[in-house]
């Protein structure tokens, strides 16, 4: 387990490994500057983040997956500033449209943090709309161009993202796997609750250290 062990729930040391490299992907979610970077507008799950440690198990396990020829594919999100084509539909939307600088497309807002090192060689897929990574994008069909079969995720938030993200890859048959220590959410140990009281029944939960040393 990270730094962290002990306000984070226990891996599922019954359940299988996450398969063989050759089927497994990473997928990050939301791991821009704007989101959990310099430019944070929601400084509470910045917060937590960089308290959790998170972005650096992210760039741990993502350096990992490229050493072990792993595909990673960052799943980010970018606005229009005239939020054309960004449905307002829910509050937490409809809150952050009111921030001029939010996600802009273009902006270093929607940039990568640099704690994920050299992405040149990554793939991305972009949601405009929307509070989950799978649902209207390239996402699926550029999984399943690679022949993946096992989504790992990372990122945030596990308030509504990464569960989200969890949800989507389960319903369209992939395998899930979560390490603990590469998402949070707010409050922290809120995050920890939906780990253990929903995530742990739709994916595998492990750890950095354990994914790297399986692929290894």
């Amino acid at each position: 387990m990270s730094d962290h062990a002990e306000s984070e729930p226990d891996a599922d040391r019954t359940a299988p490994g996450p398969g063989g490299r050759d089927r497994a992907a990473v997928v990050t979610m939301e791991l821009e500057r704007g989101v959990v970077g310099d430019l944070a507008t929601l400084t509470h799950l910045a917060d937590a983040a960089r308290t959790r440690n998170t972005v650096g198990a992210c760039g741990r396990l993502v350096a990992g997956a490229r050493s072990a020829g792993v595909p990673v594919v960052h799943a980010v999100a970018e606005w229009r500033s005239d939020r054309r084509g960004t449905s307002m539909n829910t509050p937490l939307t409809a809150s952050l449209a009111r921030l001029p600088g939010q996600i802009l497309a273009g902006s270093e807002a929607v940039d990568l943090v640099p704690e994920l090192g050299d992405t040149s060689g990554d793939l991305t897929s972009v949601r405009r709309h929307g509070l989950t990574p799978f649902t209207g994008t390239d996402l699926d069909p550029l999984l399943r161009s690679m022949g993946m079969t096992t989504v790992v995720a990372c990122g945030v938030s596990l308030n509504v993202g990464v569960l989200g993200l969890c949800l989507s890859a389960a319903d369209l048959g992939y395998r899930v796997v979560v390490p603990v220590d590469a998402v949070v959410g707010v409050p922290a140990s809120y995050g920890d609750d939906v780990l253990r009281n929903t995530i742990a029944m739709l994916a595998t939960l492990t750890t950095v250290d354990e994914l790297l040393a399986d692929w290894a």
